[in-house]
């Protein structure tokens, strides 16, 4: 499987977790967002997260493994 890697700029201190998988369109929704965190498929820096509101910050590597897709985003 081949990892997608995407970079996305932030202007603002940080981006809550849900919201940067809206923002990079892996998810569809607030709900789809919400889910894929609630079932342990996403990691930030290294460590599941069960948080969707965890801060990302500029420096932090999300990781999303999915539906045969994988993705890491890294945020500048």
């Amino acid at each position: 499987m081949e990892v997608q890697k995407l970079e996305i700029s932030i202007t603002t201190e940080y981006i809550k977790l849900d919201q940067l998988l809206k923002f990079a369109q892996i998810a569809d929704s607030g709900a789809m967002a919400k889910e894929m965190i609630a079932d342990g498929i996403i990691s930030v820096n290294g460590g599941v997260c069960l948080m969707r509101g965890k801060k990302i910050r500029p420096g932090d590597t999300v990781f999303a493994d999915f539906e045969d897709e994988a993705f890491e985003i890294t945020v500048e």
